[in-house]
């Protein structure tokens, strides 16, 4: 059975009616079924769609992406990679349901896939902890990561979680430096790492994950340091204006590719990607396979100033490149043409005055 958001009640009843044209048992017995009138609202139900879909705000993105029908990591990882192997524990306090490890073949290369796994049903759900994860979650990560690096595999990452664990347990046994230290574990990678938001980038749970030489995201996926709830909580003390804080945390696709923090948006079929998931998965591979042979004749050192680079341009025009001198082996910051010119004016200001009186001078001189 289909679930519907609340912005899709008109499309519930035009599918509704579709079913029932459908169904040939009628109210008076066996009846012929219609199927210029199955066709044409067929036709509304589509009109309907990309009316919806077209327009979604911010808030509405968000329930897309926490639709409970999106295909999960699991999902994409069955789908996508063959002769997926699991490995599990941090080999320090055990292991964690809320992520899924492993290395796979896609196209015969070898991989290291990791995916945060929501669940699909409450028992599931329960299971996974929602997605969200736990110190011993990103200790496993780590160390799959660190193995990953040292036997040049890349690393593909699947993120779909609320935030990590808030949990007091989790808190005991080092959820913040756990965070920090996956965070430093990914930029420090000599491998390349993709990352795809296929639901919720939430918080820290989300970046622990997602430093990585690309950032790629779903149409209808989220990625924010908050949840709009939470923001709307702290800021207005009250969570009915998630629609306000949605709008105000640039948190959809669309805003963070504008932004430069994300790389890569990949197209979702009409009304989500749990409306046609084999699409989607087909999107999905074709955007790692295309990544990952983007970074097919970078050297271990190109792959590491690349994320670094990527990283540090954030928020600025051109950001920092990599030294032109030979002798300097770090990065130097590229400034804009427009900030060149303002600041050269300012430095040289009294000589330009200087230079203004002279030929106003000169001017005066000649037409006296």
């Amino acid at each position: 059975m289909r679930n519907y958001l609340e912005f899709e009640k008109e499309i519930k009843n035009l599918e509704e009616k579709v079913e029932n044209l459908k169904s040939p048992y009628g109210s008076d017995g066996i009846s012929e079924v219609d199927t210029n009138e199955i066709k044409k609202t067929q036709n509304e139900i589509e009109k309907k769609l990309k009316e919806t879909y077209s327009n979604l705000n911010s808030w509405q993105k968000t329930l897309v992406a926490r639709h409970e029908d999106r295909p999960k990591a699991i999902h994409y990882i069955n789908k996508i990679f063959s002769n997926f192997t699991i490995l599990s524990g941090d080999r320090f306090f055990g292991d964690d349901k809320s992520v899924i490890a492993g290395f796979a073949l896609i196209n015969n290369k070898s991989v290291l896939v990791i995916g945060q796994e929501k669940g699909e049903d409450l028992n599931s759900r329960i299971e996974r902890n929602f997605g969200m994860m736990k110190p011993e979650g990103y200790r496993k990560c780590i160390r799959l990561m660190n193995l990953a690096d040292k036997f040049q595999i890349p690393v593909i990452t699947f993120i779909d979680t609320p935030g990590a664990y808030p949990g007091v347990g989790a808190e005991q046994r080092g959820q913040a430096s756990s965070i920090a230290n996956s965070i430093e574990c990914c930029m420090s990678l000599r491998v390349p790492n993709i990352s795809i938001i296929i639901g919720e980038g939430g918080s820290g749970g989300a970046i622990a994950l997602a430093s990585s030489n690309k950032v790629i995201m779903l149409e209808n996926s989220i990625y924010s340091v908050i949840s709009p709830e939470g923001c709307a909580s702290i800021l207005w003390r009250d969570p009915s204006k998630s629609l306000q804080a949605a709008e105000a945390m640039k948190l959809t696709a669309k805003d963070l590719l504008a932004l430069g923090i994300i790389d890569e948006i990949i197209e979702e079929p009409l009304g989500g990607a749990h409306r046609d998931t084999e699409t989607t998965v087909n999107e999905v591979k074709n955007s790692i396979i295309r990544n990952l042979n983007y970074f097919e004749n970078f050297s271990n050192e190109e792959v590491y100033e690349h994320r670094k680079t990527k990283f540090l341009k954030i928020g600025r025009d051109k950001g920092f490149i990599k030294s032109s001198n030979l002798d300097h082996k770090g990065l130097s910051y590229k400034m804009p043409f427009n900030l060149k010119i303002n600041r050269h004016l300012s430095e040289n200001k009294y000589v330009y005055l200087g230079i203004s009186l002279a030929i106003l001078v000169g001017i005066i001189a000649i037409f006296n």
